[in-house]
């Protein structure tokens, strides 16, 4: 098997030769925007899912699909080290400018580059070299008083309505929502509800853990009936085969029905990991078709692959005691576990592991999919903490 001509892709938010599984909800994104240019009202969209189900690359598929139709588009990452204001601030002023440059001046754009410059100066923060636009003064009075629920609002009003006022829709995709804090959720959803109720071209599409769903509702409790929350899981058997039996046959070879059962067997259909085993299995494979022994000879190199990698990333940021907790839900299994169980496994109060729960929510590692319960947010991490840490952390929690 030529290595060159492999055409699987393992990697963050790589796109995989082959998006199968998604025509669904892509269409249903696809007609929210399409109604949205039309200046009909729509639902923004929230994906959720857990690691490794394809998030990211949805949302550079459906900015593509945004911008063919017209769309202009702003793409960020939400992490826990940037403010959701550092992060929007230089993409809308490259927006805003580029609206800007197209024939004939329009009040609305430059109101925009002052609400915008106002709103940079009202949040106090360094944006490094970040000059809002020539010979423009801010607009005192709107969106600069500080208040990220009061002044978000408003910023978004004047974007959109530049936008408008240009005949050209905007998209916001917004990856990693579960990093912002409580505020700037609260600021974002109020922001997308003024957006709804004068039914202003600004669509938001974000992506983010389960979490994201039930992190919307608290903030506001209307965020249920303002976003649609689309869940991205794991591919079907037959989606499965498809993603890795097209991009092959493409290329000339195929695997046998053998080893594509063996390799959704192992990774249960998630996206990434289909991409892992069939890039390694395809390097494996002597000649076509790929064969349930080159998958099984791959499987050892995938996994010490994915846990100095793809594992190990994650595991290297808990504490030692975050580590034990996760240690305790792993023997219990992959499926949600009772708190109090995974307390009773380590031996001590469930009262004592609150806080530890509390703190790998935060960092994105467990979720609670129902009150009470506990679930990993990566797939598969469960083996790996086995492997990991072969021996159960001892009574009190400690290994």
């Amino acid at each position: 098997m030529d290595e060159i001509r492999n055409p699987f892709s393992p990697g963050a938010g790589t796109p995989p030769p082959e998006l199968a599984g998604r025509s669904a909800l892509i269409d249903r994104i696809k007609l929210l925007l399409a109604r949205v240019r039309e200046g009909r009202p729509g639902k923004s969209a929230l994906l959720v899912g857990l690691r490794g189900v394809g998030k990211t690359v949805l949302l550079n598929e459906l900015e593509n699909l945004a911008e063919q139709i017209g769309y202009k588009t702003i793409l960020v990452e939400a992490h826990e080290s940037k403010s959701l204001t550092a992060l929007l601030a230089p993409s809308l002023r490259k927006l805003l400018l580029s609206l800007d440059r197209m024939e004939n001046v329009s009040n609305k754009v430059r109101r925009g580059l002052r609400v915008l410059k106002g709103f940079v100066n009202g949040v106090k923060i360094t944006l490094g070299d970040l000059e809002i636009g020539l010979d423009i003064e801010a607009e005192a009075g709107t969106a600069d008083s500080g208040d990220l629920e009061a002044d978000l609002p408003e910023l978004f009003i004047a974007v959109a309505e530049a936008a408008q006022d240009r005949k050209i829709p905007v998209a916001i995709l917004l990856d990693e929502i579960q990093y912002l804090s409580a505020k700037e959720l609260s600021a974002l959803i109020m922001a997308m509800h003024k957006m709804a109720q004068k039914r202003l071209p600004l669509v938001l599409i974000g992506a983010g853990l389960p979490v994201l769903a039930g992190l919307a509702g608290d903030s506001k409790s209307y965020a249920e009936r303002l976003f649609d929350f689309p869940e991205v899981g794991p591919l079907a058997p037959d989606d499965a085969r498809q993603a890795l039996r097209e991009p092959a046959q493409k290329e000339g070879a195929d695997f046998t029905d053998e080893a594509l059962d063996e390799i959704i067997r192992l990774t249960q259909g998630y996206p990434y990991f289909l991409q892992e085993w069939g890039y390694q299995s395809w390097n494996y494979a002597p000649q076509s078709p790929v064969q349930l022994a080159d998958v099984k000879h791959a499987t050892p190199r995938i996994i010490e692959r994915l846990d100095a990698n793809f594992f190990r990333v994650r595991f290297d940021r808990l504490t030692p005691r975050e580590k034990d907790y996760l240690r305790a839900l792993a023997e219990l299994g992959a499926e949600p576990q009772r708190s109090g169980d995974v307390a009773a496994v380590l031996g001590v109060k469930v009262q004592t592991v609150a806080p530890l729960r509390d703190s790998l929510m935060k960092k994105g590692m467990i979720y609670s999919p129902a009150h009470g319960d506990t679930a990993f947010t990566v797939p598969l991490f469960d083996t790996f903490m086995k492997r990991a840490m072969p021996q159960l952390p001892g009574k009190g929690g400690k290994t």
